[in-house]
């Protein structure tokens, strides 16, 4: 399912126009984004919790030449499913 497909889908179970639904869609993506840009985690009970993890810097290989080079601290977005929604992938 795509973003497309998602408005799609909310605009049939909620009963709204479509750009009603994008708004929404768009709103929960801008709004995960900003809390995860903030350093905020962002959980949605039953569903899951969204962070940011961070890894630190380390030396890594170039696999074309196998010269040592430096790979930069990052920081990555992560996702955990929640229990509910674990139970209904498995069922």
């Amino acid at each position: 399912m795509n973003k497309k497909d998602l408005v799609n889908h909310i605009t049939e179970q909620a009963d709204i126009n479509k750009e009603q639904a994008t708004a929404a869609v768009n709103a929960i993506v801008e709004s995960i984004t900003g809390a995860l840009a903030d350093g905020d985690d962002v959980s949605l009970v039953g569903f899951g919790t969204f962070k940011v993890t961070h890894r630190a810097a380390r030396e890594g290989r170039n696999p074309k030449t196998g010269e040592a080079i430096q790979i930069a601290a990052s920081k990555s977005p992560t996702f955990k499913a929640g229990k509910e929604l674990k139970a209904q992938v498995n069922l």
